[in-house]
């Protein structure tokens, strides 16, 4: 018999209740932080997996804070109160919270990049169920760029050859990243065309030259590289680059924060950034089409 499901009804309450996956980690120490420091948000849950060394310490710990939250690695107590998880780990670990999510009712927020088409398809199963507000980027300012750059492509033909180069720090391990792809995928809505067959992730040796309408992307990594994705139009006799720059993690945190907030007062659905910004199009389109 399949386990009962938690209807899904708006949160009401005045201080929504966050639970924080991948918590012991660098990204989930700062949306603990950010959750603790914020007056409308309590915090419910600290996840981690299995053999983390924050498991059974309180999750404000490593910030100087008591919380009185320990890290778990168990779903089900981990979820236990809260309305919305926060969830910037692996895809397999997503996943696997997700559908702790579904039984619990309880709404998503995910950041967590390098998903397989397969698993953004049961990503997308689960948002029929639950509320889901996913972009691999949660930054503002990145959410803006997406939508200049669609501008810029509808207005610059395939004359203009387009490279997307991203750079992050050494212990990143996917590439392109999530953000990086999402930049290509905005490209190509604005030029109406798929990014698939149109992109380039590799040049090496004789190549040949370049595909007119192709989107390139190449991939740094090194050092403590927040994160830095810089989209170059380059036409014949000028060139015009959209760049933009993370200095901190927090800004991250933050746009988790206000996701936050608008998938509580939602019902099941696949939103994106732009839908929590109420910047025109979505992220949510490309991965349920």
């Amino acid at each position: 018999m399949a386990a009962a499901v938690a209807p899904a009804v708006p949160v009401l309450n005045s201080v929504l209740s966050i639970a924080v996956a991948g918590a012991a980690g660098r990204m989930g120490r700062l949306l603990v932080q950010a959750v603790l420091g914020d007056t409308g948000l309590r915090l419910s849950g600290a996840l981690d997996v299995p053999g983390s060394a924050g498991l059974g310490q309180d999750a404000g710990a490593a910030l100087g804070r008591h919380s009185g939250v320990q890290v778990t690695a168990d779903l089900q107590q981990g979820l236990a109160g809260a309305d919305v998880l926060i969830d910037f780990t692996r895809p397999d670990g997503t996943l696997a919270h997700l559908a702790a999510c579904r039984a619990a009712g309880v709404r998503a927020v995910v950041g967590t990049t390098g998903f397989t088409a397969q698993q953004r398809a049961e990503l997308a199963a689960q948002a029929q169920h639950i509320g889901i507000v996913f972009a691999p980027n949660m930054s503002v300012g990145v959410n803006v760029m997406l939508g200049l750059l669609q501008a810029a492509a509808r207005a610059l033909d395939d004359s203009y050859d387009v490279e997307v180069i991203e750079a992050h720090h050494r212990h990143k391990v996917d590439a392109p990243s999530g953000t990086a792809l999402a930049l290509g995928e905005a490209v190509a809505r604005g030029r109406g065309v798929a990014l698939q067959g149109r992109s380039v992730f590799a040049r090496e040796g004789h190549t040949g030259e370049r595909r007119r309408g192709d989107i390139g992307f190449a991939a740094i990594r090194g050092g403590d590289i927040v994160g830095e994705h810089t989209v170059l139009f380059a036409g014949t006799g000028e060139r015009i680059e959209i760049t933009h720059k993370s200095s901190s993690r927090a800004n991250y945190a933050e746009g988790s924060l206000r996701a936050a907030r608008y998938v509580a007062a939602r019902g099941p659905g696949l939103y994106g950034m732009a839908d929590v910004l109420g910047l025109p199009g979505g992220l949510a389109d490309k991965l349920t089409s």
